[in-house]
């Protein structure tokens, strides 16, 4: 009785290992595989493992990092290596002589890995982070803003691409980067572990931190980028009701609408731009006067404040200007303030007559 026992117990335990390794077995063949380069990891490899794997054909896909070209072959896509950008074979590398795939659509900057999958997958990832169908109009209007606002910037910096054409050494240095920060995750020279398995644990850590710096892009240009954007459009087509110059706009509700109004005033055909925003500030319930800047990346106005207002407060800035109920004007003149919707349209008007 006890050898039929264990013998009925080996042939359990048998099967049982049986099944697991055969599951296993399965599992190896129906697993994708994406391939990329060993060794130090930079942002475009670890953000393209992370978007490719977001999609549903790789959902969850094995990353396996090597420059082996044998290995490379059998896998089910390589990302950052292998000499070769063909989206049917799923191959996207960028290092390649004779490479200078740009994302179009009036994007100019060569793509890195990260760019490259993006172009052919990023419309699914957005469809699905949004809920929405791909052809929703906001889709592409979101593909097209997380390309300006996050990936191209990595694109560019893989590619050593500068951001400004001078030969002129930079003001300060900038460590803060996402790229930056990425390529600190890699092992230090120092770590006394330098195994393959350490440094892949560093570039999963890698990807999970560049995933989650683009999925709260995306998220943000959905809640709040978007509906910032209607809000600008609509207020942008009401200029001429504020005033008949058709240079002062009047937010109907306080957003961020300096990330707008550069692209909609070419967008709507604007001219000529606007010059001051006013919008009431949440907080106090003063009515605030804005001087737009001469682009997103410059401190300088269209047309400040003027000079006599600026550094004046309440009654002082009030005789100055004589316009009634004036809180400040700011030293530089790129923003003031009034007690009344009524004052700050007076400061704006003022303002668009003085040289």
């Amino acid at each position: 009785m006890f050898v039929s026992r264990g013998l009925c117990c080996s042939r359990i335990w048998n099967r049982s290992l049986f099944l697991k390794r055969y599951s296993n077995f399965r599992a190896s063949f129906s697993t994708k595989r994406i391939g990329t380069h060993n060794g130090t990891f930079h942002c475009d490899e670890a953000l393209a493992c992370f978007i490719l794997r977001r999609s549903s054909r790789f959902s969850d896909a094995q990353i396996i990092r090597t420059r082996d070209h044998q290995v490379l072959e059998k896998l089910d896509a390589a990302l950052d290596v292998g000499g070769v950008y063909d989206p049917q074979s799923e191959r996207y590398d960028h290092h390649q002589k004779g490479f200078s795939e740009v994302f179009g659509l009036g994007f100019n900057t060569k793509l890195s890995s990260a760019g490259l999958v993006y172009k052919h997958y990023g419309l699914e990832i957005i469809s699905k982070e949004l809920q929405l169908d791909q052809r929703h109009p906001d889709v592409f209007r979101l593909f097209l803003a997380v390309y300006k606002n996050f990936i191209e910037a990595v694109d560019a910096i893989d590619n050593g691409i500068h951001q400004y054409d001078t030969d002129q050494p930079p003001r300060y240095v900038n460590n803060t980067s996402l790229g930056h920060r990425i390529g600190r995750l890699n092992l230090d020279w120092i770590e006394p572990d330098q195994s393959s398995e350490k440094e892949d644990e560093a570039f999963h850590r890698a990807m999970e931190l560049a995933g989650s710096e683009f999925l709260e892009c995306v998220h943000f240009h959905a809640k709040s980028w978007l509906p910032a954007r209607s809000i600008v459009m609509e207020c942008l087509a009401k200029r001429y009701d504020i005033d008949s110059s058709g240079e002062i706009m009047k937010l109907s509700k306080q957003c961020p609408w300096k990330l707008h109004i550069f692209e909609l005033e070419e967008e709507m055909k604007i001219d000529p731009p606007i010059k001051y925003v006013l919008y009431q500030d949440d907080r106090s319930e003063n009515w605030r006067i804005q001087a737009v800047s001469v682009s997103p990346e410059r401190f300088e106005s269209r047309k400040a404040l003027p000079l006599s207002w600026r550094g004046l407060e309440m009654e002082k800035l009030s005789e100055e200007s004589s316009i009634p109920g004036c809180v400040f004007v700011h030293m530089s003149g790129f923003i003031g303030a009034n007690r009344t919707y009524e004052g700050a349209l007076a400061m704006a008007r003022a303002s668009l007559m003085t040289s």
